[in-house]
């Protein structure tokens, strides 16, 4: 395998428009605040460079992950291994006859905004979800009724080697929290959105009201990863958490919120540990109890503490 500082070199002669450190903490880009360090994590400015971070990682057998805005993803303490791929500078965005065309770094609020600045309608549902749009084409991210299925035109994505694809809605899989894109590990590097024109004050009221909604059932007030769990069939995560008398539960600095026992919090210096023991103790009292099994949606990636090492070297 290629040496850490081999590959530190080939990646700076490579790419034209990108930032690269090394062993850099992911805590600083996780809406959890925690995780271990990055072997290398690069901040490409544009599709090209991204796709050659790609071709280079397939030749020499390099592990990549992508990294958004962070908000529905714990990262273990051990950091991860290979290279983390950031893409928040693809943040271009726009519209052409009721068409929005959105680089995946930027935030998926910013664009149901953009739609309502422009009078369209269909992206109201998004005006709380903090991920990137990226993030929200990967899981089909949804609040309060709406799905990214439902507006989606296209997305492009690169694939393993670089390559660019462009799929249709309907090639994309799209489901509860689940798409094509998780299943194949596509990097999405932009997405477009068929909206219908609305009412700019019908479009405002309701995402007023979405926005309430949110601020007072959900603690933003703490660092957490979202929504922890999926829906179970005909039941509600947060309800039967609440039933199981788990509510402020704690596990080191992690515990299930007061506010909204679908949500964990960080509420003192937590780590990933901490927080993967309190999703482990949380489903297994659910089960007990109720004979339900609660499948995460949040995402869980790198190593745990211990096993923290420098391949490259």
């Amino acid at each position: 395998m290629v040496n850490h500082t081999q590959i530190e070199e080939d990646l700076r002669s490579l790419l034209d428009h990108s930032e690269i450190k090394t062993y850099e903490p992911l805590k600083k880009y996780t809406y959890t605040e925690t995780g271990g360090p990055a072997d290398f994590y690069i901040t490409v400015h544009d599709i090209e460079d991204a796709s050659r971070v790609l071709q280079y990682s397939y030749s020499n057998n390099i592990p990549v992950t992508y990294l958004g805005n962070g908000s529905n993803i714990i990262i273990r303490d051990g950091g991860i291994r290979g290279i983390v791929l950031n893409l928040l500078e693809l943040n271009y965005l726009f519209e052409s006859d009721d068409i929005i065309t959105v680089g995946s770094g930027r935030a998926i609020i910013d664009v149901s905004n953009y739609a309502r600045d422009l009078s369209l309608t269909g992206m109201e549902f998004a005006c709380g979800i903090p991920g990137s749009v990226g993030g929200a084409v990967y899981m089909n991210a949804g609040a309060y009724g709406g799905e990214i299925k439902d507006c989606l035109l296209e997305v492009t994505v690169l694939d393993e080697t670089g390559r660019r694809i462009t799929l249709r809605n309907d090639e994309l899989g799209l489901e509860y929290r689940k798409s094509m894109v998780q299943e194949n590990d596509y990097a999405v590097v932009e997405a477009k959105f068929r909206l219908k024109p609305g009412k700019l004050d019908e479009i405002q009221k309701m995402m007023d009201d979405l926005t309430e909604r949110r601020s007072t059932k959900q603690p933003l007030e703490y660092p957490s990863c979202g929504s922890v769990f999926q829906r179970p069939p005909g039941n509600f995560a947060g309800k039967l958490i609440q039933e199981a008398g788990l509510q402020g539960y704690r596990i080191g600095g992690v515990e299930v919120s007061k506010k909204h026992a679908g949500f964990m919090v960080n509420v003192d210096g937590g780590t990933a540990g901490d927080y993967e023991a309190l999703i482990e103790h949380v489903q297994k009292r659910v089960f007990n109890l109720f004979g339900v099994t609660l499948n995460r949606e949040v995402r869980i990636i790198g190593e745990p503490a211990h096993k923290q090492v420098e391949p490259y070297k």
